[in-house]
């Protein structure tokens, strides 16, 4: 399996998952989740999934400090409804780090490990993402721009050929380096600039 080199410098999010470890998957209940992992489950690498990725890592640094973020126990709360824009992408990420899930989700086991409606849309909320505590009610809301890292000029021409059928295999070839070019500069170049995450 082939990927982008840049995917493995990525720092990936710590947690620990009770569940995990009451039914021995994890010992401890400790897992890390990486950037590869979120690829894979979108199926795409795009910086909406690389800012999915970094909301929750710097969230879930906020809400938890030195501590390991405790999965399973951790509303999302987003904004918009789920099929507006690139919310239902944004999600799934979150949802896979975090455990959080609709009505759809883990029922639990004998009241505990309920993973149910701790994912919800439409918030009320200025910011487009909040992520919660559920056992402290600590909250911390979240903005991601990446408008400010610019993609190569050629990016434009190219993609229209892509999509159109129209490009040979050396420039869909280029076009995806070019496109994982500007999400290895979100994620690795810019990952600490506060204009791309704001988290309040």
């Amino acid at each position: 399996m082939k990927y982008p080199p840049f995917f493995d410098l990525i720092e990936p999010v710590q947690l620990r998952d009770p569940l995990a470890e009451v039914l021995g998957a994890m010992e401890g209940g400790v897992m890390q989740i990486g950037y590869l992992d979120v690829v894979r489950l979108a199926g795409h690498s795009c910086p909406t999934v690389a800012g999915a990725f970094l909301m929750a890592r710097k969230g879930l640094a906020a809400l938890y400090g030195d501590a390991l973020p405790v999965r399973g126990e951790i509303a999302v709360k987003l904004q918009q409804p789920i099929g507006e824009g690139v919310t239902g992408v944004i999600a799934n990420v979150l949802s896979f780090i975090t455990g959080a899930t609709d009505q759809g989700g883990f029922h639990g086991l004998a009241g505990r490990f309920d993973r149910r409606n701790l994912l919800s849309f439409e918030y009320d909320n200025p910011t487009p993402v909040t992520l919660m505590r559920t056992d402290t009610g600590q909250t911390v809301s979240l903005t991601y721009d990446a408008s400010f890292v610019s993609a190569d000029p050629m990016m434009g021409r190219l993609f229209s050929k892509v999509l159109g059928g129209n490009a040979t295999a050396q420039e869909a070839k280029q076009f995806g380096l070019l496109w994982q070019g500007r999400v290895e500069a979100i994620l690795c170049e810019y990952a600490n600039d506060p204009r791309l995450v704001t988290v309040i």
